[in-house]
């Protein structure tokens, strides 16, 4: 889930929703075909907003979905009477992107699990949220559905928005956006921004405070990430 991070078992959710005859639909963007692959977990289609990860370098806007024909056809045939298509450039920086994909998401995936790990032993850090740490409450079913714990960290400082706010300001490495997936590791606070229409009892419910940054950890040097980090933390403590 963005950005509490909570996974959902999707075996156990594949059998439950087909006994219903039920479509089981999984936005797979976090994860990326190269981690997690809902098909084989007993999903019907699956899709992504291509804006994030496979792209991977902030430059595009588009989506895919996956699945059979019987699922598909219906969806292409919409797409083709309504115009909701790529234009050739974005489907071509796409296919291009999709080339370096593995490659990326290992170094995502190493950054990311570095830095919580590194950010966890912080004392003005409440919280670390991340699949494959083994805090994670649900760290084994994480071990068992995705080969990696992705390029998304959730962080949760002690104090509010007015520390969130100071932390975030003095990091100079990553960029201040609502975006995710990109090259350069990105920070959220999504109380503000990707979760504002919510109140703050409905932000509360899916694991957002107002001390809550996402991190889109990024493929830069990991020390420089660690330095970046650790000095804004310090200004806090």
């Amino acid at each position: 889930t963005n950005p509490g991070l909570e996974l959902i078992d999707m075996v156990w959710l594949a059998a439950l929703t087909h006994k219903a005859g039920a479509i089981f639909v999984v936005d797979n963007c976090f994860a990326t075909p190269v981690l997690q692959k809902p098909i084989l977990l007993g999903a019907d289609i699956i899709i992504h907003s291509a804006t994030k990860w496979i792209d991977g370098q902030g430059r595009v806007l588009g989506g895919m979905v996956l699945g059979s024909d019987a699922f598909i056809k219906p969806v292409y045939d919409f797409i083709r009477r309504t115009g909701a298509t790529l234009s050739p450039f974005n489907a071509w920086i796409l296919s291009k992107s999709l080339e370096t994909l593995e490659v990326r998401m290992e170094r995502h995936c190493n950054n990311a699990l570095t830095l919580a790990l590194e950010l966890e032993k912080h004392s003005f850090v409440a919280k670390i949220v991340y699949p494959y740490l083994p805090s994670h409450p649900q760290y084994k079913l994480a071990k068992s559905q995705m080969t990696a714990g992705g390029g998304i960290v959730t962080l949760h400082l002690h104090g509010g928005k007015s520390e969130a706010f100071k932390f975030i300001n003095a990091l100079k490495l990553p960029s201040l956006t609502a975006n995710l997936g990109d090259s350069r590791t990105i920070v959220t606070h999504p109380a503000t921004t990707t979760h504002s229409k919510l109140s703050a009892e409905e932000q509360m419910t899916v694991g957002i405070s107002q001390s809550t940054i996402r991190i889109s950890v990024g493929l830069e040097n990991i020390t420089d990430i660690l330095v970046d980090f650790h000095q804004a933390l310090n200004i806090l403590a």
